[in-house]
């Protein structure tokens, strides 16, 4: 037993001489464990590091990790990332948040707003145009970095209270916007590059790892969660962005693609598969450059397909944010270096003077490395250290404290590399003596087995607390965007709200009706409403929560004018008209949308009081109708139809329409239409006339000719759903082609279209001028404000 023992303990080398133990079979594989096979897939320590720039041993245990957040890093790229940041937030508060049109977009008393929490009333408009210049403000402060954390604070009460305030204006740049301002506050990214600087130059002027993690975090999360929304049958089967292919930008693809290829491969398919990977080429030195300039192109391209103000343009200034962290000095650095070359080409001073100037700058580097040696073994080897350490204490060193160490190390390099700058001062023997004497000297590691050389470097419970809020921010933004099972009154026909979701271009609605009945139950009388009234656009018409806001908003504006109509003594007949509404209403609103291409179809069933129905933000809505997916598959069928009705003449249109049992559609068909054919493609209905006394049955297959000019009733009696299709043709257009008459010229398009862009963006802020001005006298005179109206 003690020979076999001996056996097991001795070299590979020694082993096949042993004849206590068996002979190795080569032919045998060597069988290891999963654990060492996984080691060996992995990457070393080294590469690992080289790669991602942290080493595996720092994710290790909770403490490691956040030695590693907190590491010292260059502050150069964070500071550009904010300053360009806060420049597109000046823009982004004048044209999309609406400051050069604050008068038509709060002024109005009447106008209704859906905020988040259900009964908040915006400001009055010189107290909101206060609020926004406060905000521009604070924006301002973020781009110049001067009073930087006052100037976020400015910046984000006045910014969230306004998204807040109303969910129409939602979408995910504008929540982005928000949430990055938000990061940035927490962040010393107004050490470099900012008014602030100056004071941070006695002081350190580091900031910690987390600066930069959290933020690319941020926008990698941002493509690629919006790269796995893509993933959906809808996106991926090219429904989502129909006819995007024709815009001027995919010009240089219409060489070698056809328009229905660009809209399927590059407009879907490309996209998908940018979003879901860029993210990861630009963390990498080797991919970055490539991805950088697709990312460039893509963000430029979006910038003049969509309306989605300064996002693209944000994307674009953060980007550097995923190069290294001090690229803008190196830039500096280069142009600094021609200059100096520039001037020692036209001055070439005394030889020996020029010498003794770089012996003194190389000294001074000397000293600085002398003495941040000193302060390290103070610092790590103090009094009440020595006196309680034991040789125990001296364990293997921790990969954190080399981090720090090394990041200290290589701090006071680039600070000794700026100050000495002797690389053209000698000849090469002399700069090589010269760089063995200035090199500052920094802490080794004992080879083979690693030795303590300082006291272990403990993280505080702040750190630990920060590092902690980071995760709970990583965690809540790849939780949000799939928290809509818990929001369910905030769904529609798709998951909720258009804000933090991420699903970006994923869902193309199409509404085409509209049509708002208040029914007064003390008269029994039926009026309807233009669906444009007191609102601003159309988003609430595809959302429950909002649907119900904007009845109980009518309601109350119809109860207003009422009583002002009573009291201001109008004109009669108008009089007597409010007069007679009573204050018992029921609002019905029927809502008809196509969702990706589908058929038309009911959002909200339109035999429900909105006033009276319920509604709970974490309860399904509902009056909510379902989506017909049923009749997803007909999409194709319906392309080829549509393509057909379009090769009869240049004036025929198809419509498509689905409806659920019982329902019943009233529709009117204008006079301007003829040749006008109700087709039932599934179901059966009944279609009546008003000057009908019976209607007439339509099953699957048989179609009908209808006048035009006239009201309709078509009712689905069948027990499924039932799908129609209307053909006609515009007889407006062909008469007057026909008899010869040229309809009015367009108007000549811009040979520059940039300068009336540049022209509309200045009128916009000379509107924003004025709007704090007119507030200024407000507040200061109490000179009346005067607003525009806007009128439909």
């Amino acid at each position: 037993m003690r020979q076999r023992l001996k056996c097991s303990n001795v070299a590979e080398k020694s082993a096949p001489k042993c004849r206590g133990c068996a002979e190795p079979d080569e032919n045998k594989p060597e069988i290891k464990s999963w654990t060492v096979q996984l080691s060996e897939m992995l990457p070393s320590d080294k590469a690992f590091e080289e790669v991602c720039g942290f080493r595996l041993d720092d994710l290790k245990s909770y403490e490691k990790f956040v030695a590693l957040m907190y590491r010292s890093t260059n502050p150069a790229s964070l500071g550009v990332a904010r300053a360009l940041f806060g420049l597109c937030m000046v823009i982004d508060i004048v044209e999309e948040r609406g400051f050069s049109d604050i008068d038509l977009k709060w002024g109005d008393p009447m106008t209704c707003h859906f905020p988040l929490i259900h009964g908040m009333k915006p400001p009055r408009l010189p107290w909101t145009i206060a609020l926004y210049t406060l905000m521009w403000l604070g924006a301002g402060g973020i781009m110049i970095g001067f009073s930087f954390k006052l100037a976020c604070g400015c910046f984000l009460l006045p910014y969230w209270y306004f998204f807040i305030l109303d969910k129409m204006n939602w979408n995910n740049h504008s929540y982005l916007y928000g949430v990055v301002a938000i990061l940035f506050w927490g962040t010393g990214a107004n050490k470099y590059f900012s008014l602030d600087a100056k004071s941070y130059k006695s002081g350190d002027n580091s900031v910690p790892l987390w600066n930069y993690f959290i933020l690319k975090f941020q926008f990698f999360a941002l493509y690629f969660l919006a790269g796995l929304k893509k993933s959906s049958k809808e996106w991926l089967d090219g429904y989502a962005m129909m006819n995007l292919s024709r815009h001027w930008v995919f010009d240089p693809f219409k060489v070698f693609l056809s328009t229905d290829q660009i809209d399927f491969l590059i407009v879907h398919w490309f996209a998908f598969l940018f979003d879901l990977t860029v993210g990861f080429w630009m963390l990498f030195d080797r991919t970055r450059l490539p991805a950088m300039v697709f990312c460039t192109s893509f963000h430029l391209m979006n910038s003049r397909l969509f309306h989605i103000g300064m996002f693209p343009y944000v994307c674009l200034a953060t980007m550097p944010l995923f190069c290294h962290v001090d690229w803008p000095m190196k830039i500096k650095g280069w142009f600094v270096g021609r200059s100096k070359c520039d001037l020692q080409s036209n001055q070439v001073p005394d030889e020996n003077q020029h010498k003794n100037q770089c012996y003194n700058r190389i000294g001074k580097s000397m000293e600085q490395s002398d003495n941040f040696i000193s302060k390290e073994k103070k610092y790590f080897s103090g009094d009440a250290a020595s006196k309680t350490e034991t040789q125990s204490d001296a364990v293997e060193t921790s990969d954190d404290e080399r981090n720090q160490e090394d990041s200290n190390a290589s701090k006071y390099q680039d600070d000794s590399m700026e100050e000495s700058d002797h690389h053209n001062c000698f000849s090469k023997q002399e700069q090589k003596e010269l760089n063995g004497k200035s090199t500052p000297v920094y802490p080794k590691y004992a080879h083979g087995r690693k030795k303590k050389l300082f006291r272990k470097l403990n993280v505080t419970k702040k750190q630990k607390t920060v590092v902690g809020l980071l995760l709970f921010h990583v965690f809540m933004q790849l939780f949000l965007p799939y928290s809509h099972f818990i929001t369910k009154g905030y769904n529609n026909w798709v998951p909720g709200l258009y804000g933090y979701s991420w699903d970006m271009m994923v869902h193309s609605w199409d509404t085409i009706l509209v049509v708002i009945k208040i029914h007064d139950n003390v008269h029994n009388e039926d009026h309807y409403l233009d669906p444009q009234a007191w609102v601003q656009g159309d988003r609430w018409s595809k959302h429950g929560d909002m649907v119900k806001q904007y009845a109980h908003c009518l309601k109350d504006n119809l109860m207003s004018e009422r009583q002002k109509a009573l009291k201001t003594g109008q004109q009669p007949r108008v009089a007597d008209h409010w007069a007679r509404l009573s204050n018992n209403l029921s609002i019905y609103i029927d809502v008809w949308c196509s969702l990706n291409g589908r058929f038309l179809q009911r959002v909200f069933n339109p035999k429900l009081d909105l006033l009276t129905a319920e509604w709970h933000p974490f309860q399904p809505v509902s009056y909510l109708m379902p989506l017909m997916t049923q009749f997803s598959s007909y999409r194709n069928k319906l392309d080829e139809i549509q393509r057909a009705v379009y090769s009869w003449s240049n004036y025929t249109d198809v419509l498509f329409v689905a409806d659920y049992p019982g329902m019943e559609l009233e529709n009117y068909i204008d006079r301007d239409l003829s040749n006008v054919t109700l087709t039932v493609l599934e179901g059966q209905v009944i279609y009546t006339e008003d000057d009908w006394q019976q209607g007439v049955t339509i099953s699957k297959g048989n179609h009908l000719e209808i006048s035009p000019g006239k009201f309709h009733n078509v009712q689905t009696i069948s027990f499924h759903p039932a799908c129609l299709m209307y053909t006609f043709t515009n007889g407006t257009k062909q008469r007057l082609e026909r008899e010869g008459r040229i309809e009015p010229p367009e108007k000549p398009k811009d040979v520059f279209p940039i300068f009336k862009e540049m022209r509309y963006k200045l009128n916009a802020w000379k509107r924003t001028l004025g709007h704090i001005a007119d507030a200024f006298f407000y507040f200061a005179y109490d000179v009346p404000m005067l607003r525009r109206v806007q009128v439909n």
